[in-house]
């Protein structure tokens, strides 16, 4: 609960006494923490929402995890960028999208889909019109997510000034740390949207990039 958490800072600040004022300074980067977008490439806003199938919630968490919008992002290269702008949804960047972000991360940090769990995907990009259809299955058949694609890419002078797609289509199964997922069957909403770098999450990288 967020008050607990400012609780535990505050706590923790009492007990320490303030930073010398001599100024810290950075010797090198860990590589392994410092993440960075691809230079010439896009950084999209991703979303997903379970749309309806959850049971009354008998607690205010349960009412939070089935009303709650998660976030992610997910980064194109500059090569897929340029592909978009002439017109190509580059294949690397279709598969990127299925595997780890047509997932449902409503709830928690969720297993991201391999590449043999792919049943099929058909994203193209027509006329500045992205559409698609994607069959996902887990090797154990205890997840399932069939949707379709639909979107808009639009460029100038080379670039991409706007990139709009929505997944949508039935989810099934739940993850590790996913759980308490609507039975059977559920609506699940995926919404893909250019960044414009105004959002400090803008900067967070993949969740998928991590290992």
């Amino acid at each position: 609960h967020p008050d607990r958490v400012k609780q535990f800072f505050e706590s923790g600040l009492q007990k320490h006494q303030p930073l010398s004022t001599s100024k810290l300074t950075v010797e090198s980067q860990d590589k392994r923490f410092t993440y960075e977008p691809p230079a010439g490439g896009l950084v999209v806003r991703v979303q997903a929402k379970v749309l309806a199938g959850y049971e009354p919630p008998e607690t205010e968490f349960e009412q939070i995890f089935q009303t709650s919008v998660s976030r992610d992002n997910l980064w194109l290269t500059k090569e897929e960028n340029e592909s978009l702008a002439a017109g190509t949804f580059p294949k690397s960047a279709a598969l990127r999208l299925v595997r780890y972000h047509l997932v449902d991360n409503t709830r928690g940090e969720p297993p991201f889909w391999e590449t043999g769990e792919v049943v099929s995907e058909s994203i193209s990009l027509k006329d500045g019109t992205i559409t698609g259809h994607v069959e996902l299955k887990s090797k154990d058949s205890s997840r399932t997510y069939s949707a379709d694609l639909l979107g808009y890419v639009t460029a100038s002078q080379g670039k991409v000034t706007r990139f709009d797609v929505v997944a949508k289509g039935q989810f099934s199964g739940s993850g590790r740390y996913t759980g308490r997922a609507p039975k059977g069957k559920f609506p699940l909403a995926v919404s893909f949207t250019l960044a414009d770098g105004k959002d400090l999450a803008d900067g967070i990288p993949p969740q998928g990039a991590r290992g």
